[in-house]
């Protein structure tokens, strides 16, 4: 049984799979830094210094009584928030890497080659229009000669 497992795990699409999830999950953190790091702090400096990492609603507020400066300090208190800076960055991400895709899965099917349409093997008689082999010189349905 183990030595079928290995059989298994060692196939050709068992370990590109594998290697396409650990690029996929660092591509994933990239991604997020890059939302997270490079681009929401200059949006949020032009919407007048908004940290969108700490947009959030209270919904309930917690052992200790509001307001708090900071979603980490709603999250000690205990309050009960609907984190919409975390959920516009996450949306960010994921059209960044949705585009990325995109663009490789364009890039790849502009490469692939269609194969060319097989030779034909038949025809159709110019007389009686059925189809007869290719290499006939006369029609089987209605005995015309054909001009080779």
């Amino acid at each position: 049984m183990l030595k079928e497992f290995k059989e298994f795990a060692m196939k050709g699409n068992v370990i590109d799979m594998a290697v396409g999830i650990i690029i996929g999950a660092a591509f994933g953190t990239i991604i997020k830094s890059l939302v997270d790091d490079v681009l929401m702090p200059p949006i949020g400096l032009l919407l007048g210094n908004v940290d969108f990492s700490n947009l959030f609603l209270v919904i309930k507020e917690g052992k200790v009584a509001g307001p708090y400066a900071s979603l980490a300090a709603a999250k000690a208190a205990g309050a009960v928030s609907v984190n919409i800076g975390v959920f516009i960055n996450t949306i960010i991400s994921f059209l960044i890497v949705a585009f990325s895709v995109f663009l490789v899965i364009k890039n790849v099917n502009r490469f692939k080659k269609e194969p060319p349409p097989p030779d034909p093997t038949t025809k159709d008689c110019p007389f009686c229009y059925m189809s007869i082999p290719i290499k006939a010189i006369r029609c089987p349905h209605c005995t015309a000669e054909l001009n080779v």
